[in-house]
């Protein structure tokens, strides 16, 4: 018997508790079936909170609901929830009677020797000391509720955060882009007159301008940070609210008065003296009036408790979608501005490939024109006699230096022209980019 597993597991939904023997390495889905033939609350819809908010792990095994420690193994609970609902409003009848004490209930001043009394009023007390304890109960499960809200939220503020972090992000990034293309802009138009023009890609850089200012978009979360923001602000109140700390003062109070008014029987001689339950019964309907007073306010404000956690399963889709958008912008940001840079560094390759040519163009004819004068020297005889016909013809060595210098200006020419060839392809491949 002491290796035996219970879990009590407490029905929110209708304050009633059922306990089920745990088999050996049972999962935590078989136990949800068995909990659904006793409650009508399907697998799918059922949630399970340990004391600490804690959500039950599907992956484990069911003992997972039973924890040892010093409380004792059979001390722990588990709390069902019903998802599909987020209003608790009851009706929740107390416990039922014994049928001692719904004698004396029915008729408080019926006479009765002292000894049978005293076994009526055990029983009474008994049944206060229950209401006191149902409501313990009760008022851990919203406990429980609070906790599992608490840790929803810590999840919802993260994630607010990143999607935060990445919308300023995203907005730095598109102010530097806007300047940046803004002032290539101006650039390119300043040079288009003497430098290079290529009108296909000045329609794709104002394409790139209107592309990131339909990026900007993604950067507007502020309808969702004033959600969550209210969201936030509904759960501090609800931590504020006398309704999340323990209302069960003055059912302690009745159940002590009702302890020492059996204290009082219990003292009196077993004798053949009569009396009447009309104190006892008074404390009885008192405690359930107490009991049905503080059960309303709890799961009011349980109800309350629900509906905010609800709100933020809802919400966290719609901030997944945000930070998703975020995200992309974000690389097709990058990716114009990466795209961009590229173009600009191949004009810059085309600018510096037509400066070299136009340099070694240059270098050459002047090579040409110095040449002449080089290899051609002029030969005058005295007075100012004409020279000899033969006498400017070149030596030997002159006609060798001579044909050096028309096979340099060969290659020249054909280094220009492969230069200019590859400067065509490069605009022809640039237009069509």
């Amino acid at each position: 018997v002491l290796f035996l597993q219970i879990v009590h597991i407490l029905n929110m939904t209708s304050a009633k508790m059922v306990s089920f023997l745990l088999h050996p390495e049972e999962s935590l889905h078989s136990l949800q079936n068995r909990i659904e033939f006793e409650t009508g609350i399907s697998t799918g819809n059922q949630e399970l909170l340990l004391e600490t908010g804690i959500c039950l792990d599907p992956r484990k095994p069911a003992s997972q609901c039973v924890i040892d420690g010093v409380r004792g193994w059979d001390s722990y609970m588990v709390y069902l929830f019903d998802k599909s609902r987020t209003v608790y409003d009851g009706p929740f009848a107390s416990r039922s009677l014994s049928d001692c004490v719904n004698y004396i209930v029915q008729d408080s001043k019926i006479q009765l020797p002292i000894p049978q009394l005293r076994k009526v009023w055990a029983e009474a007390v008994h049944y206060v000391i229950g209401l006191k304890e149902d409501y313990s109960r009760l008022f851990q499960g919203q406990r429980a509720a609070m906790l599992s809200l608490l840790r929803y939220n810590a999840n919802l503020i993260k994630m607010k955060n990143n999607m935060v972090s990445a919308s300023q992000q995203l907005k730095a990034k598109l102010e530097f882009f806007h300047q940046s293309i803004r002032l290539d802009l101006e650039r390119y138009s300043d040079q288009m007159a003497y430098g290079i023009s290529s009108e296909k890609m000045l329609k794709a850089w104002k394409e790139m301008e209107e592309k990131a200012s339909q990026c900007a978009q993604a950067e507007d979360i502020g309808y969702l940070d004033e959600q969550i923001m209210a969201l936030h602000t509904e759960i501090v109140e609800l931590q504020k609210s006398p309704y999340a700390r323990r209302q069960g003062e003055v059912m302690e109070s009745l159940e002590q008065r009702a302890i020492d008014l059996y204290k009082q029987l219990k003292t009196r001689p077993p004798d053949h003296a009569y009396s009447d339950s009309t104190d006892m019964v008074k404390i009885i309907v008192q405690t359930v009036q107490s009991q049905d007073r503080v059960l309303k306010e709890l799961f009011g404000h349980l109800s309350k408790l629900l509906g905010c956690k609800q709100k933020i399963i809802d919400l966290l889709p719609e901030i997944e979608v945000a930070l998703n958008n975020i995200k992309e912008a974000d690389n097709s940001v990058m990716q114009m501005q990466g795209k961009r840079q590229r173009e600009i560094w191949h004009l810059l390759k085309i600018a510096c490939t037509q400066s070299s040519s136009r340099s070694l163009v240059s270098s050459s004819l002047e090579g040409t024109a110095s040449s002449p004068a080089a290899t051609w020297p002029l030969h005058s005889s005295s007075g100012n006699a004409a020279p000899h016909p033969l006498s400017s013809l070149a030596a030997p060595e002159d006609g060798e230096n001579f044909a050096d210098v028309i096979r340099e200006n060969v290659n020249y020419l054909e280094l220009f022209s492969s230069i200019l060839q590859e400067v065509r392809q490069e605009q022809n491949s640039m237009m069509v980019s």
